[in-house]
C-alpha cells in the first residue's frame, strides 16, 4: 500500500522541502489583529509581517486543529489508498494530539480497514520537522511503514531542542515565568535558555547575561550532546532574528562537523507564544535530559 506522511503546520520545514517531498499539511489557525488567518506556511500573511505586528505590540493567539478537520484529511487519502502516518505537535503543548485521534477513531469505527497511524512527536517547531525530515527520507528510500513508524518511536525522544528568547514577556503572558522575573530579567538582560523535556514540555535549563552568550551557550549544549555530527543535519529556527540564526550557525560549524545546517523561520504557531528573536537549535543526541 502507499504511504502518505502528513503533519501539522507547526513543523516550520522550508517550503521548498515541502513541495520536493509532497507532504500533506493540516494547517493551524491563528488569530491577530481581529482577524483569523489559516497557518498556510507565510502565504496569507508573511513571517516577516508577523513578527512586526508582534514588536509594535499586537498578542496573537492561535487554536489547535480540530478533530473535523483532521478527519476530512485522513478521509481523502484513505479514499486514495493511502497508508497514514501522521507525525503530530507534542501532545503537552497542544491537544491538537488528541483531536487527530479521535478523527482516526471516527475513521475506524466506520472503515476497520484504513490504516491510520497517528504519532505525538513530543517535538516542536522544526524539532518536529527534523522527524518529518528522516520519515520522508526513509519513505524515499523505500522502507517500508513499519521501519519508519520503528525509526521515528525509538528516535522522537533523541531529538534535542534548545532555545532562548530575546523578551520574556511572551513567556510570561504564556504562564511560563512570572511577571516579577520577567520585568528583573528584561533589566538587568537575563536571557533564558530552555529545552524540551520527555514529554514534549518547555523546561529552563539555566539562565545567562546578554544575547551573545546565549547564542554561544546554544551551541556549547550541541557540542556537548550531538552524536554522529557528520552524519547529521543541524535545523536551527528563528523569530525573525536571521542574523542571529547566521551567527550560531558559523558558531557550530566551528565546533562540529556537521553534514549540513539548515535555517528556516519559526511560523506562528510556536512564534506566537516566543515572540521575536527566538532562537533555537535542534539536533539528534543520546538523549534529552539537561
Amino acid at each position: 500500500m502507499k504511504i502518505k506522511i502528513i503533519t501539522d503546520s507547526n513543523f516550520d520545514l522550508p517550503k521548498e522541502y515541502l513541495r520536493k517531498n509532497e507532504l500533506v499539511i493540516v494547517p493551524f489557525t491563528f488569530h491577530i489583529k481581529g482577524k483569523s488567518y489559516t497557518d498556510d506556511l507565510g502565504e496569507s500573511m508573511g513571517y516577516k509581517e508577523f513578527y512586526n505586528e508582534i514588536r509594535m505590540g499586537e498578542m496573537p493567539t492561535t487554536s489547535q486543529i480540530t478533530p473535523f478537520t483532521f478527519e476530512e484529511i485522513f478521509r481523502k487519502y484513505i479514499v486514495e489508498g493511502y497508508s497514514i502516518i501522521y507525525i503530530g505537535f507534542s501532545s503537552a503543548l497542544s491537544h491538537t494530539y488528541i483531536n487527530a485521534l479521535i478523527a482516526r477513531s471516527i475513521i475506524m469505527n466506520e472503515n476497520p480497514n484504513a490504516d491510520i497511524v497517528v504519532i505525538d512527536s513530543r517535538s516542536a517547531t522544526i524539532g518536529q520537522g527534523l522527524i518529518v525530515y528522516y520519515a520522508c527520507e526513509m519513505l524515499k528510500q523505500g522502507k517500508s511503514k513499519e521501519e519508519i513508524i520503528t525509526w521515528v518511536e525509538s528516535n522522537k525522544l533523541k531529538v534535542n531542542h534548545w532555545f532562548t528568547v530575546d523578551n520574556l514577556n511572551h513567556l510570561k503572558r504564556g504562564g511560563r515565568i512570572s511577571s516579577t522575573t520577567a520585568v528583573l530579567g528584561t533589566i538587568i538582560e537575563v536571557k533564558p535558555i530552555l529545552f524540551v523535556d520527555n514529554q514534549g514540555g518547555l523546561t529552563f535549563a539555566k539562565k545567562v547575561r546578554g544575547r551573545k552568550k546565549s547564542l554561544n551557550v546554544l551551541a556549547e549544549e550541541l557540542q556537548k550532546r550531538i552524536i554522529n555530527s557528520e552524519e547529521q543535519i543541524i535545523f536551527i529556527c528563528h523569530g525573525d532574528c536571521f542574523e542571529d540564526a547566521e551567527f550560531l550557525k558559523k558558531i557550530i560549524i566551528d565546533k562540529v562537523n556537521a553534514k549540513d545546517v539548515i535555517i528556516n523561520y519559526t511560523g506562528p504557531v510556536v512564534g506566537s507564544h516566543t515572540g521575536p528573536g527566538m532562537l533555537a537549535v535542534m539536533f539528534l543526541g543520546q538523549n534529552r535530559t539537561a
